[in-house]
């Protein structure tokens, strides 16, 4: 099973920044960015990711990435689509 990747302490840290730099610049909250750092996200807006590259100077390419889902019980509950039914 794959999932999708937030890359923000690997980008923050290319760019030697914090995390609350990041909250600052942008003006989304520090929830907002513990949710996706920590990837408790659910979604995110294209304003929010338009914001993160916009400060990070990026493409979302760079934020979000496709990984395997690691089966340790640390990462996110992620959701299955339904398979579809052989014929």
């Amino acid at each position: 099973m794959f999932m999708i990747d937030i890359r923000l302490d690997q980008l923050l840290a290319e760019h030697e920044r914090t995390f609350y730099w990041l909250a600052k610049v942008t003006g989304i909250s520090h929830t907002t960015l513990w949710r996706l750092k920590k990837g408790k996200a659910l979604g995110i807006n294209f304003e929010t990711l338009e914001k993160m590259c916009q400060a990070l100077k990026c493409q979302p390419g760079d934020v979000l990435s496709l990984a395997q889902a690691k089966r340790n019980g640390k990462t996110r509950t992620s959701v299955q689509r339904p398979r579809k039914k052989q014929r």
